[in-house]
């Protein structure tokens, strides 16, 4: 609290809050939003839509969520293909319909995988990639959270506005960078959006 009230003497135009965890933290963030500053910080929360009922926890108000968030993004982890060992492989009934899933219209019959080897101690994995997703508050966002609209039609209206992080780690199986099967395992409790 002492070291935001410092960093904000100094007239700065971005500050970066390493972690939102409690009401005096996030009240004094959102002052600083308000007056004009961007405030980049990070909160834990499941997806990106998620970051709106969790501020509200904390103990926000409608209206000051309203008037100080404009976007939000969540990611997740992937492994990368070892590119030393990297082979291409014909994709299984549940990798196929997986992809389908996520929102990919035409499966290539081919992915990548890694099939393992010294460069990466046999795990055909080296390095990892985020999977995205990115929610932008618009007019219709922070009017409906201003006027009180019920959180679950928020949620809703958010989700038909943004691509699902899986989609995101789906280009990511095509273009080479992870496997279906990783993408598929890291992304498995991410929530649905209907």
């Amino acid at each position: 609290m002492t070291a935001m009230r410092h960093c904000m003497r100094q007239d700065p135009d971005i500050i970066m809050c390493g972690e939102i965890r409690d009401r005096a933290t996030v009240e004094m963030i959102v002052q600083a939003a308000i007056t004009g500053h961007l405030v980049m910080s990070t909160l834990h929360t499941n997806d990106a839509i998620c970051v709106i009922p969790r501020l509200l926890d904390i103990g926000l108000e409608r209206f000051l969520v309203a008037s100080s968030l404009i976007g939000a993004i969540a990611q997740r982890l992937v492994r990368k293909i070892c590119p030393d060992c990297k082979e291409e492989y014909t994709a299984s009934s549940a990798e196929v319909a997986w992809l389908h899933h996520a929102g990919v219209e035409e499966v290539p019959a081919k992915l990548w995988r890694g099939t393992g080897c010294e460069a990466c101690k046999n795990t055909g994995h080296r390095g990892r990639v985020c999977a995205f997703e990115i929610l932008t508050i618009d007019e219709q966002l922070q009017r409906m959270l201003a006027e009180g609209t019920d959180l679950r039609e928020i949620k809703r209206t958010a989700a038909g506005k943004m691509r699902p992080m899986r989609y995101d780690a789906a280009q990511k199986v095509l273009a080479g960078e992870t496997t279906a099967a990783e993408a598929m395992r890291v992304l498995a409790f991410t929530p649905e959006y209907r």
